[in-house]
């Protein structure tokens, strides 16, 4: 059963705001692209360091990935949510007046470099500054919380309304609330014992498709994915990593990870041959770095679930099976560089090749 409603069901009204939130999460995307990888690429660039690519077999599901946190890659986590997360769900998405990008808040923040015009009108998403202001509040810790503005006349205006949000619900009360959809467990995480219940945490964080017991951000993107069901809209999570150089996006369509990848010239010209795009267009709109001998693109690979991870159609209480896979691999796609509109993302079989 789905938590929010498709198209559809939709009134004329939300569907409006259906529309006008996927498109400003469109142009998100890109920005969210730029910032953690180009961006982080060109940090490793300026000091000189190669930049650490991600193996294949980092991007299948159930993947370890090592343990190395890299300085240099750019970490975040942003929520963006199609309506508004009301007042009484502060006990676990923990946003405040005080964390309200207001002037007096933010300059009581030592650790931003307000812009000189800083302006209150930034934080919309239809403002012209608004990514400069999102540059500004990126690297500050915690989540950036983007949701309808409350207090707009218009209904569909969007814009950052808190910063330094804190995701306060544990992981087992995340883990419970998944098995209880998915009918592992009728009401209690420990109803079947411990050991069923570290099961059912570990198949948590394989869900969001995250080694287990990954700390930081991406554990707190994938819990406030799962709370943030108990809310019927949809909504976006973004999350940064400085150990695995992957943007993750966990939405209403599922979860997948973009990274950079490096193709020889040889590779690259296959891949605009078998696209009948002329090399040179090739290299002008997919790749975003060229080192010679070196083309590097962003890749994505977005994951399905498979019926292990989705609700028993007959509603039944069932068994959990450890050794199951509840991911796989779906889709694999070569991404225009952002703010490319005219070309689009190629399929391209990556990871099991």
């Amino acid at each position: 059963m789905a938590f929010w409603s498709v198209r559809e069901e939709l009134s004329q009204f939300n569907r409006l705001r259906r529309s006008y939130y996927e498109l400003l999460r469109d142009e998100l995307d890109q920005f969210m692209l730029d910032y953690s990888l180009i961006q982080s690429y060109q940090q490793f660039a300026d000091r000189k360091l190669s930049y650490p690519f991600i193996e294949k077999r980092e991007l299948k599901p159930r993947a370890r990935i090592p343990g190395i946190e890299y300085e240099c890659q750019k970490t975040f986590l942003v929520i963006f949510v199609e309506d508004v997360i009301p007042a009484n769900h502060k006990k676990y998405i923990r946003f405040f007046d005080v964390n309200k990008p207001t002037k007096t808040n933010l300059l009581q923040s030592k650790a931003l470099p307000l812009p000189e015009q800083f302006d209150r009108t930034h934080k919309y998403l239809d403002s012209v500054h608004f990514y400069n202001f999102m540059n500004v509040l990126m690297p500050v810790d915690y989540a950036l919380l983007i949701q309808r503005d409350p207090s707009s006349h218009s209904a569909n205006r969007y814009s950052l309304t808190h910063y330094h949000v804190r995701i306060d619900w544990p992981i087992a009360d995340a883990a419970e609330d998944l098995a209880q959809n998915l009918r592992y467990i009728s009401k209690d995480l420990y109803e079947k014992g411990d050991k069923c219940a570290e099961l059912i945490q570990r198949k948590l964080f394989e869900y969001y498709g995250m080694p287990f017991m990954v700390g930081g951000r991406r554990t707190a993107a994938m819990v406030a994915a799962q709370y943030l069901k108990r809310i019927p809209c949809i909504t976006t999570v973004y999350a940064g990593s400085s150990e695995s150089r992957t943007l993750y996006r966990i939405s209403e369509r599922g979860v997948s990870k973009a990274a950079l990848v490096r193709f020889t010239n040889e590779e690259a010209r296959r891949i605009a041959e078998s696209q009948k795009i002329p090399l040179r267009s090739f290299r002008k709109n997919y790749v975003i770095a060229d080192k010679g001998k070196t083309n590097i693109c962003i890749f994505q690979a977005t994951y399905s679930y498979t019926a292990h991870a989705r609700p028993p159609e007959d509603g039944k209480l069932r068994e959990i099976n450890p050794d199951v896979n509840w991911l796989t691999v779906g889709e694999e796609h070569l991404l225009p560089k952002p703010g490319v509109r005219k070309y689009p993302p190629i399929n391209l079989n990556l990871i099991y090749t």
